[in-house]
Order: C-alpha cells, then structure tokens, then sequence
C-alpha cells in the first residue's frame, strides 16, 4: 500500500504548502501538479526522493511538463493539463493518458476539485492550494490495482 498528496496551483501561497508540511513524511509520495513548480523548491530538498513535480502554464523555471509514475503497478499521468485544455473538458487528458497506459490521469489548472472516471481512467484534480478561498488537496491511497481518492478542502 502507498499514499500520496496531491496539490496544484498554490501560485506563491505558500500557506497551504506549510500547513501540509506535517503530512509529507508519513506519505510515499508527494505531488504538485503546476503553478507553483518552485513553491516545492524546500519540500523537494527535504524529501528528494518522493517529490513529484511539473510545471504548469505559470511556472517560468525549468521543469517539466509532464511525468508518468509507477505506483503498486498502477500507471498515472502527472501534468497541469493546460496542454490538454481541461478547462474545456478532459476529453484529450484522457486520451493522452490511454497513449501512455496509464489507468489515472492527476491534473490541475482548471482550480476546481473533481474525481471522475470517464472510459477506464480515473481522473483527479485535487483542486487549488493556493486558492484564497476553498484551497484543497487531494489525498491517494494505493493498494494493488485499487486507487482510492479523497478531495481535502483546507
């Protein structure tokens, strides 16, 4: 069994980040999803190998633009999805996904918290940490093929 936190578009506001603090350690993974790539400059340097991280449509630093990460043998796609226009629909997100096998797509950008599966893949976006009302974060547990997944609103 594995755990994750998943944020996105904190832009700056580091609080959310801080706040979360306590709960990186005891996670496997944590994951930021863009607009904010450098906001998890400390967290990175702190937990070097269970940060996840891609740059989003705001993010001026270097990065990349998206990952796909193995977990328990599930296969998901990490990325802003501003490439993808998810603000329109998930549509070409989940056909990016099928491409890259994989069974969980983690978007952000769009700054409003869903969990649907749409045609076999389970699409997350766990809202905004940098949002000045309502800011959440996503909470991932994985255990074999079973991904369950829960919006935390802050």
């Amino acid at each position: 069994m594995k755990t994750m936190i998943v944020l996105s578009d904190s832009h700056g506001r580091r609080g959310v980040i801080e706040k979360l603090s306590p709960l990186f350690a005891e996670n496997n993974y944590i994951v930021h999803l863009g607009d904010g790539y450098s906001d998890m400059r400390e967290v990175t340097e702190q937990y070097p190998d269970k940060v996840y991280a891609v740059k989003g449509n705001c993010d001026f630093s270097r990065g990349i633009g998206e990952l796909v990460i193995d977990v328990e043998g599930v296969r998901m796609l990490l990325c802003h999805g501003h490439a993808y226009g998810v603000k329109s629909g998930i549509g070409k997100l989940i056909l990016r996904a099928k491409e890259l096998d994989c069974t969980v797509a983690l978007y952000g950008h769009t700054h409003r918290a869903e969990i649907e599966e749409v045609d076999g893949v389970l699409c997350i976006n766990p809202g905004s940490a940098g949002a000045h009302c309502n800011p959440s974060y996503c909470y991932i547990v994985v255990n074999g093929e079973k991904v369950v997944s829960k919006i935390i609103s802050l």
